[in-house]
């Protein structure tokens, strides 16, 4: 017999039992899968007005110190070094052979301190990662997880911004991927304008024991503001659903540690010349990435799907072409904004071109489909952020 495991609760446990929402085991968390709705209103919702998710099982990993900067060189494949304070930068982190280890978010707060976002169920392996790779190089950092020590709200949708603008001016002008800290009653926020659902918003790092007071005022705030913004919680499902319809990979899914970080086609989240600007350090598993450009590229790339019905594709389904296995699908669903099901898939390169037929294996049934460009979905272009009331 095992021993139950106990799981750990976000500083909202209790707002989320207040919204009646359906709890689960999520990398170690009870977290809210949905709520007291369906998975296709919420998703819904925040297409169309404003949501918040608790996303506090995220890890949260402070570095500080004279090699901060040389650390995360070595650890992550953007380059670091050229960030300016209050810049958010998307990174992989890599093994020896060019495989993810996680993708992560780097916060430039000061000149030697950052802080790294990382999937909640990536974190002990990546917090042992960075200290073996400390170990290992002698760097001088204070490295320090500070997940249970704070909470992670994101507030994403089109009408979000009219609240942003009424609380605070400065981040309503921030660009996508910036950040500002703001100090509130002795305590220190960082809100950045980035999010994983397509829509435009703001994430928010704050204190734990401050996060119910804060959820409360702005959900005030929301109510007083002249707008039809009505904003409600979001589980983890529509989450899934609206990253899926906006083409971002999930670790676990699109993203592992088998699978070459060239193959998720996201060129820009490396910097493989990192030895020329960052004083002879290369990020793990560099080499190995520029030798598989130099011998071709990787046998698979991934690629979006859409089905000619509105059975759903399950990951790791064969993906065929004219019957022959060419690929496996990642991630699928019935994707509400688009309204067609949708699914991710890595197949091999010489299919992979945009309009090419296929067929998905689902055991008793075959689900036929066509290759198509990613995203499935593009948020419309925001209108200009209304000025703060005075």
């Amino acid at each position: 017999m095992t021993e139950s495991t106990t799981l750990k609760t976000t500083p909202l446990h209790a707002y989320h039992l207040e919204y009646h929402a359906q709890m689960v085991d999520y990398a170690g968390w009870e977290m809210p899968i949905k709520y007291d709705t369906s998975i296709h209103d919420e998703h819904t919702h925040c297409r169309t007005n404003g949501s918040l998710f608790d996303v506090s099982h995220m890890g949260r990993l402070s570095v500080k110190g004279t090699d901060a900067t040389r650390l995360l060189e070595r650890v992550c494949s953007r380059r670091i070094g050229d960030m300016q304070q209050g810049q958010c930068r998307y990174s992989f982190m890599c093994n020896d052979t060019g495989g993810v280890l996680d993708d992560v978010i780097v916060n430039r707060l000061d000149t030697e301190d950052f802080l790294v976002v990382v999937n909640g169920a990536n974190r002990e392996k990546i917090i042992a990662h960075m200290q073996a790779v400390i170990e290992d190089r002698g760097f001088k950092v204070k490295f320090e997880d500070r997940t249970e020590k704070t909470a992670m709200v994101a507030i994403q949708g089109p009408k979000v911004m009219e609240l942003v603008a009424k609380v605070s001016k400065e981040v309503a002008e921030l660009k996508r991927f910036r950040f500002t800290v703001k100090n509130m009653m002795i305590m220190k926020f960082i809100i950045a304008r980035t999010g994983y659902t397509g829509e435009n918003g703001v994430e928010i790092i704050l204190p734990a024991s401050a996060v119910s007071m804060a959820i409360k005022l702005l959900q005030k705030e929301a109510v007083s503001i002249e707008s039809d913004l009505d904003l409600k919680p979001c589980g983890l499902a529509a989450r899934d659903t609206l990253r899926l319809e906006a083409g971002l990979p999930l670790y676990g899914h699109e993203l592992n540690e088998s699978t070459s970080a060239h193959a998720v086609n996201m060129p820009f989240a490396m910097n493989l010349d990192k030895s020329i600007e960052t004083d002879g350090e290369t990020f793990i598993g560099q080499e190995a990435l520029n030798k598989e450009l130099e011998a071709g590229g990787p046998a698979v790339t991934l690629v979006g799907i859409e089905l000619d019905s509105k059975r759903t594709a399950r990951q790791d389904m064969p993906v065929l072409v004219d019957g022959n296995p060419v690929g496996t699908v990642t991630s699928g669903c019935m994707a509400p904004t688009v309204g067609k099901s949708i699914a991710m898939a890595y197949v091999n390169k010489d299919q992979s071109a945009a309009g090419t037929k296929i067929s998905i294996d689902a055991g008793r049934a075959q689900l036929e489909g066509t290759i198509v460009p990613l995203p499935f979905y593009k948020a419309p272009k925001p209108a200009p952020n209304p000025a703060p009331a005075s």
